[in-house]
């Protein structure tokens, strides 16, 4: 998602586009979402507290994707566009689930709720997958970030539909993972962006 993995055209130099880094707001405000995220799974707040994580999902989180995801399009970055548009639409979605849930704004009976989060999660793990295999010429980083996000779906889905809390739980330890990998893309974007050099991203798994 830094814009180092980015070549721009020749016309965007010509039309002087202007410059900057969407990753700079994306990355930082994913991560703070998945930490609060990673806390709801691991049972860091009650069970029944599964809204806690949403005061900062909603508008951190949904609004800073969405942000990043237009400034990239403005730049005519379309990859890094879809990327934060992606995880846009899954935050904003996550809140508008666990905020329905929660006060019944969709009809789900409380019979549904468990094949309701199935649904989203299935939706959503075949959706980052996609994404995953789409975005295999960025650099290694970005794909071990995704692999480790549909790690976490499928352990979250699992524990979510076979009621497994340990699966769950494995589930918010690996949300830990992938935010390591998002902190360490933020250091890099963020030296570069401040005159320094970028961090090592590794080579791309297809060329």
């Amino acid at each position: 998602m830094s814009t180092a993995v980015v070549t721009e055209t020749p016309v965007q130099k010509e039309a002087g586009a202007p410059e900057g880094d969407p990753a700079l707001i994306g990355v930082p405000t994913f991560i703070v979402g998945a930490i609060a995220l990673g806390l709801v799974l691991t049972g860091y707040v009650p069970t029944g507290a599964v809204g806690a994580s949403i005061a900062i999902i909603l508008p951190a989180t949904g609004v800073g994707q969405l942000v990043a995801a237009v400034w990239a399009a403005a730049l005519g970055q379309s990859a890094v566009a879809a990327v934060f548009g992606v995880f846009s639409g899954f935050w904003f979605s996550y809140a508008a689930l666990v905020l329905g849930l929660i006060h019944g704004w969709f009809g789900i009976s409380a019979e549904a709720a468990t094949a309701t989060q199935g649904l989203f999660l299935i939706a959503w793990l075949v959706t980052i997958v996609l994404l995953t295999l789409a975005t295999l010429r960025l650099p290694a980083a970005f794909t071990l970030l995704f692999v480790l996000i549909d790690v976490a779906l499928a352990l979250v889905l699992y524990g979510t539909v076979a009621g497994s809390t340990s699966a769950t739980t494995a589930g918010g330890y690996v949300v830990f993972a992938f935010t390591a990998v998002g902190v360490y893309l933020f250091a890099g974007a963020m030296s570069a962006g401040t005159g320094g050099r970028g961090l090592p991203l590794g080579r791309p798994v297809l060329r």
